[in-house]
């Protein structure tokens, strides 16, 4: 058997077993799109930590409740006669081959910043007024801060060159220090958003993932501070009774282990 028709199979094992929950089991079958939203948002986050954390077993685990939920909205639809799974494959699939005129066309591009600058620009002949329409507003500000970027920049709005953002950044810092001196909290919030908007930015020069640069050093954090607790606890205290130098001891100590 070849691997693209176990592939198959195991999808159509998916469809049934997905069919048989929405019919027999009494919380599938009460799930709307509504219901699911959360969850499949939930599940979603739990793949990203475990992409962070390197666990392809988890991965393997997490794509699996990811897939099970487009599967669950499309059976949703599919009772209402909306469209079906093999409408949601068909459309990326006619959408991937529009969008990649070099692949399936006559078009040529040179380097990856081509094929976005097509991407962009075929996503406007589609009809949608602003490149930014597909930011969805509900994103997280650094993940959404990122994107918005990112597709300005597929359209050349961009900066040159790496130096040329970071005196941006500098220059925000700048104008957030004078704010702080002035002791306008209002002016100083919108001034610490433009440094982050610019530090967001300066990452991607550095092709650095800013969310994943950020929960990289929470879970570093997190772990350090654990370790702070454990020692404390060693010793029948609390942090609250102890220095910051006594604290600052065992701090070393977790950077080094």
């Amino acid at each position: 058997m070849s691997d693209k028709q176990k592939h198959l199979e195991a999808f159509e094992r998916l469809l049934i077993v997905m069919d048989e929950l929405r019919e027999q089991c009494p919380w599938d079958k009460k799930q709307t799109m509504e219901s699911l939203r959360h969850l499949t948002i939930e599940e979603v986050y739990e793949l990203g930590d475990a992409i962070l954390d390197k666990d392809l077993e988890d991965v393997k685990r997490e794509l699996g409740d990811v897939l099970l939920h487009i599967v669950f909205y499309s059976k949703i639809a599919s009772e209402t006669n909306d469209f079906d799974i093999a409408d949601v494959c068909h459309a990326i699939c006619d959408k991937l081959i529009e969008r990649h005129p070099h692949i399936y066309g006559d078009v040529e591009v040179k380097d990856e910043e081509g094929v976005k600058r097509n991407w962009e620009q075929i996503k406007l002949k589609e009809g949608k007024k602003s490149v930014l329409e597909g930011v969805p507003r509900s994103l997280p500000a650094m993940v959404k801060a990122n994107r918005i970027q990112d597709k300005v920049a597929g359209v050349g709005f961009d900066w040159e060159k790496p130096e040329q953002v970071f005196e941006k950044v500098e220059e925000e810092l700048s104008e957030l220090k004078s704010e702080i001196k002035k002791g306008n909290q209002e002016a100083i919030e919108s001034e610490f958003g433009d440094v982050l908007f610019s530090m967001i930015n300066y990452a991607r020069f550095l092709k650095v993932n800013p969310e994943n640069a950020l929960e990289r050093t929470n879970k570093k954090f997190i772990k350090r501070f654990q370790y702070l607790e454990s020692k404390a606890k060693d010793l029948n205290k609390s942090l609250k009774d102890m220095t910051l130098a006594e604290m600052d001891v065992f701090w070393e100590e977790a950077k080094s282990i």
